[in-house]
């Protein structure tokens, strides 16, 4: 049996907890540690869990947080298991959930 694992990521949290309610205002926190990400892309790490982060950027929330990686990064276990198939082989993994955006055309 195979487990399946996964993450909960806490950024949202972690900031609230510190008063900050604009993901903008993240932006000078991280550039003044040298880490330089555009408001979109601080926003999308805050809403969003990050399925590649530097360590440079985990070390600068760690810093202005006042935290460590595993208050931001919660280890769980997505499915208790994950069984063989019967060939032998395990099953791919489901595709990820897109977000879809409803574009209506000017003028309506």
């Amino acid at each position: 049996m195979i487990k399946k694992m996964g993450y909960r990521w806490n950024l949202r949290k972690l900031i609230a907890d510190r008063d900050m309610f604009q993901t903008s205002d993240l932006v000078p926190l991280l550039a003044k540690r040298g880490v330089s990400l555009s408001r979109e892309q601080v926003f999308r790490l805050v809403t969003q869990p990050p399925q590649r982060l530097s360590m440079d950027t985990l070390a600068a929330l760690c810093d202005i947080l006042d935290c460590q990686p595993n208050d931001l990064i919660k280890v769980q276990v997505v499915n208790q298991e994950v069984r063989k198939s019967a060939g032998g082989e395990t099953p791919g993994p489901l595709p990820a959930a897109r977000r879809t955006a409803i574009r209506r055309p000017a003028g309506l």
